[in-house]
């Protein structure tokens, strides 16, 4: 099992699957600076440190929601889809592994009674935002 795995269709990820053992020696982000999120591992040496600062106030347009989940105990089932909404993988998560959603579509089957740690862009505007299929 690769460390870092990204699914892909038609040249537009999208999904990256982190798994818990990857640690790497150097920052290393995952996302394209172009993509609407951005996700990477920054990496400081002991005593390093980051300088206080403030992000600007600005505005960006951003159409869909993207979602990182961190599955936190248990173990799942992740299965992508396309933007035709046709399955692209179905890769297994366990605990500590990462899951960056940036495209098309998903759902989970629980192998175990499970737990993730989830952050996504807001507001949320609960399940009218959401699309069944």
């Amino acid at each position: 099992m690769e460390p870092i795995e990204c699914i892909v269709w038609e040249d537009k990820p999208l999904a990256y699957i982190i798994r818990a053992e990857f640690a790497p020696e150097q920052t290393t982000f995952l996302t394209s600076p172009e993509l609407d999120f951005q996700a990477g591992f920054v990496v400081y040496p002991a005593e390093g440190e980051i300088g206080r600062h403030v992000h600007r106030p600005l505005e960006r347009h951003i159409v869909g929601t993207s979602e990182v989940l961190v599955v936190r105990k248990g173990r799942c089932i992740i299965d992508i889809y396309n933007d035709d909404q046709e399955k692209v993988a179905s890769p297994e998560l366990g605990v500590g592994d990462v899951v960056l959603l940036l495209g098309g579509a998903h759902g989970f089957r629980m192998l175990e009674d499970t737990v993730f740690f989830e952050v996504k862009q807001g507001p949320y505007l609960g399940t009218e935002e959401k699309e069944q299929f």
